[in-house]
């Protein structure tokens, strides 16, 4: 059987090696969760100047305008996993609004908006859940009054990603306070300098102030900067979530980390055996490589699916779920593996990598329940997916 891509990709593949060779010691060893660093800024500049990130996004809006082709895709992944460089930066600017904004945005909106975001220049949060919003998004309470030719917004937004960070926010709205519940939302966009905003950290088990809490006191927004119009928030909010849930299961990015827990235990040893020759540990290895395999290759389903404008129905449900399943079992392995030092934590000199997999563990597991619980993961895929009855609600006294 012959599994070779052809003399064209092949071509293709030492096209990238040489990049990577020639430009590896540019590569940023920490991308940082919030604001890039001025050399993660540069190396993704060169990504997208050589086609490696940004790959089919328009080079009018920033990007490097080739066309979409799964087996390129899929070689620049495989090379810049095995040789243990990253690739662009992936957040929630970068991978869940320029998407959302190419399919809905203005071209106005995407001329302004998408080349910044790209290069990391403007960070992005997501304003979505609120304290009685999280799981029943569709309830949420902040909204906005028309003043003129603005909005005045107030309200509170919980669980906020990178907020303390950002520059902007897209954020669901109640705009149609008379219309029903999903129908009355709007999908704006704003400074987060903007007067009225109050940003308040909230610190994680993981020991970090990753989320926020976000208050809006008569935050002044023009009404120009709504997307796709009035009333269309939930619509927009959707298109928005399918892409959090692609990032939240990137099958490269668990390719990646697979890569490191094989070099972690070929050098982590017992009693003078690596970890890798011990059988019940490299049982567990080739457990999870399995499941890392076959997410790369359904990733390589859904993008066949995208480049024919085909709905992959169920199969793109179940990425979230999934990759973050995968990616905490995967940190769970390293801890394992680090024996009596995966205990550790904060500011042990004894940490491995600065005790990066203890961080994994910790973050990954909030991931499970971050971007919507596996729990309501599996209804939506018992329910869109496969057709099953909605739970029942309780009879209300």
């Amino acid at each position: 059987m012959d599994l070779s891509y052809g003399p064209q990709y092949e071509a293709f593949r030492a096209q990238v090696r040489h990049f990577i060779e020639t430009h590896k010691d540019q590569a940023p060893r920490r991308f940082g969760v919030s604001r890039p660093a001025p050399e993660v800024l540069a190396w993704q500049r060169l990504l997208i100047d050589n086609g490696y990130a940004a790959r089919t996004i328009p080079k009018e809006y920033g990007g490097f305008g080739a066309e979409p082709d799964i087996l390129e895709s899929r070689i620049i992944a495989e090379e810049f996993t095995k040789a243990g460089v990253p690739t662009g930066l992936a957040n929630q600017g970068i991978s869940m609004f320029v998407p959302t904004l190419l399919e809905l945005g203005t071209p106005e909106q995407k001329a302004k908006w998408i080349k910044p975001t790209l290069r990391g220049e403007i960070v992005w949060c997501q304003g979505y859940s609120e304290p009685g919003s999280g799981s029943d998004l569709a309830s949420l309470q902040t909204h906005a009054v028309e003043d003129g030719d603005d909005f005045i917004i107030n309200g509170q937004k919980i669980w906020t990603s990178t907020a303390h960070a950002a520059d902007m926010m897209f954020c669901l709205v109640r705009t149609e306070p008379d219309k029903p519940k999903h129908e009355g939302i709007s999908y704006l966009i704003f400074s987060m300098s903007t007067p009225g905003i109050e940003v308040r950290p909230l610190t994680t088990m993981t020991g970090h102030a990753e989320f926020n809490e976000v208050f809006f006191t008569d935050v002044r927004v023009p009404q120009s900067q709504i997307v796709a119009g009035r009333g269309q928030g939930w619509y927009v909010a959707n298109a928005t979530l399918k892409h959090e849930r692609g990032m939240l299961g990137d099958p490269n990015q668990a390719g990646t980390r697979f890569k490191e827990i094989v070099d972690l235990m070929s050098r982590e040893t017992v009693d003078g055996t690596r970890l890798i020759d011990n059988p019940v540990m490299r049982d567990r290895l080739m457990a999870l490589q399995a499941r890392v395999l076959a997410m790369q290759f359904h990733g390589l389903r859904l993008l066949t699916a995208a480049q024919k404008g085909e709905d992959p129905g169920i199969a793109r449900l179940i990425v979230k779920l999934q990759g973050c399943e995968i990616n905490h079992q995967l940190a769970a392995l390293a801890i394992d593996v680090l024996g009596e030092l995966g205990v550790l934590y904060g500011e042990s000199p004894h940490l491995r990598a600065g005790g990066v997999w203890q961080h994994r563990y910790m973050f990954d597991l909030g991931l499970i329940i971050g971007g919507g619980t596996a729990q309501i993961q599996k209804n939506i895929i018992s329910e869109r997916g496969l057709g099953m009855p909605r739970e029942p609600k309780a009879a209300k006294a």
